[in-house]
């Protein structure tokens, strides 16, 4: 028999409140931490979870995120507190009927297989990964991002556990979400009852409740966020609130303190002269191009995006928003001298990232390009990812003044950031309103040319 030694102890310090959650999470089969970020939510979810799988009599448990990185992320690693850590020497990666997993086994689970799947549930279609086995447990991080699908089918699939429990985290969403209304709520309201069997778990908790935070680094994470913004309230406050009013508050107060001029570097002398008395901020690492085609009410929008070195700033140099009876030719046209404009003024173009719905329209612009003998520059589909995370990016850049729009060439941004809203009828989840009153296309231009980079944004 091999010894397997730990070589590093996991340095976990719980404030009272974690702890007595954690204790809870042993006597209750439906187990849920939400709060503000940095709280120590998944942490505790993931301790509570490594503890029965220590004991569980069922092998195939089931973790999830809203992508299956995003779990393995914050379920696996956790930076440094993760499952793999926990039962560092006992456990690998590896796959599982298509699925990633983590297969553990060793002194700790008294050397009886246990295994891990990790999958997204985020999307309509998600549920299908997970079809197939039957499941113990199921921890799940921002549970409020899966999809109804994916939660009906997890529960589906551990009715048959002989130690059947759920760990969720999340951090607060519109108060009249499903995730509360039809799950974590509903449950409470039986558990006061008396009608749920298995028993009930809730805690929320708050930056404030990490003691592994110092009041510094506290500060510094709050001052990253626009007061005045949803976001604030809920990942800092820990409240659940209704998105409602202006989006951008904070630029709609104030559009000029966001600006920027350019100076039109045309001759390439100058260019060089004045190269070294330039700052990094001042240069460009990448220049994104996002297209939104128009349809019955709205317009074609171009906006080009100069991205700086190390991802420190975003800078937004031109848009344009083009309305009417544009034919393919035409809109071609558009799109190329659009094109001309920003290699003219900035040397280059990194990327065209189009709205991938309309995939006839793309290949206009291609043939365009080409004609024009810009048939080098790349074009290709937008990820099109959450609109609410799109709007969660803007609005960490805003905060931490890094984001900057030239005055003179971006007119239809400026407008369209100014007057974005949620839509008021929508009192379950987030919506940005889109009914021709607000220029959404040319938001949704703008994402395209920086979403592919978020992690990245949010990172630097």
């Amino acid at each position: 028999m091999v010894m397997i030694t730990k070589k590093k102890t996991i340095p976990f310090n719980f404030s009272d409140k974690h702890k007595n959650y954690i204790r809870n999470c042993v006597r209750n089969t439906f187990n849920f931490a939400e709060g503000a970020v940095r709280a120590g939510k998944t942490v505790d979810n993931v301790y509570a979870f490594a503890h029965e799988l220590k004991t569980t009599p069922d092998r195939i448990h089931l973790a999830t995120g809203s992508t299956s990185a995003n779990a393995k992320l914050n379920i696996g690693d956790a930076n440094g507190f993760g499952l793999e850590y926990i039962f560092r020497g006992q456990c690998h990666w590896g796959k599982y009927k298509g699925n990633e997993c983590l297969y553990i086994k060793g002194p700790s689970t008294k050397n009886k297989q246990k295994i891990v799947i990790f999958s997204g549930g985020a999307l309509a279609n998600s549920f299908k990964k997970i079809r197939g086995n039957s499941y113990g447990m199921w921890i799940a991080t921002e549970i409020n991002l899966h999809h109804d699908n994916t939660i009906k089918e997890a529960y589906n699939r551990t009715i048959a556990a002989k130690r059947r429990k759920f760990f969720w985290d999340l951090n607060p969403d519109n108060p009249n979400a499903p995730i509360y209304t039809e799950y974590i709520d509903k449950y409470d309201d039986l558990n006061k009852k008396g009608e749920l069997l298995g028993g009930y778990n809730y805690a929320h908790f708050t930056i404030d409740d990490n003691i592994n935070i110092t009041e510094e680094r506290r500060n510094e994470i709050k001052s990253q966020y626009d007061k005045t913004s949803i976001w604030y309230q809920r990942d800092i406050l820990g409240k659940r609130c209704i998105a409602e009013g202006l989006i951008y508050r904070s630029f709609a107060n104030n559009p000029k303190q966001y600006q920027f001029k350019y100076n039109d570097l045309k001759d390439k002398n100058k260019l060089l002269k004045d190269f070294n008395n330039k700052s990094d901020s001042d240069l460009f690492m990448k220049i994104n191009i996002g297209v939104d085609f128009g349809g019955t009410g709205s317009g074609h929008a171009f906006v080009a995006t100069g991205i700086t070195p190390g991802f420190k700033e975003v800078k937004v140099l031109a848009s344009e928003r083009h309305f009417g009876d544009i034919d393919p030719i035409k809109l071609g046209d558009l799109f190329v001298d659009f094109l001309k404009k920003i290699i003219y003024k900035y040397g280059f173009i990194t990327c065209v990232y189009c709205d991938s719905a309309e995939q006839v329209l793309i290949r206009g612009l291609r043939n365009s390009a080409k004609k024009a003998n810009l048939g080098n520059v790349r074009i290709t589909d937008a990820l099109k990812s959450c609109i609410n995370d799109r709007i969660k990016l803007t609005c960490m850049l805003l905060s931490q003044n890094r984001f900057f729009y030239e005055k003179d060439d971006c007119d239809t941004l400026e407008t369209a950031l100014s007057s974005a809203i949620y839509d008021p009828k929508e009192i379950t989840e987030d919506v940005r309103l889109d009914d021709g009153s607000s220029d959404i296309d040319t938001l949704d231009a703008y994402e395209y040319t920086i979403e592919r980079y978020t992690s990245r944004l949010l990172n630097a």
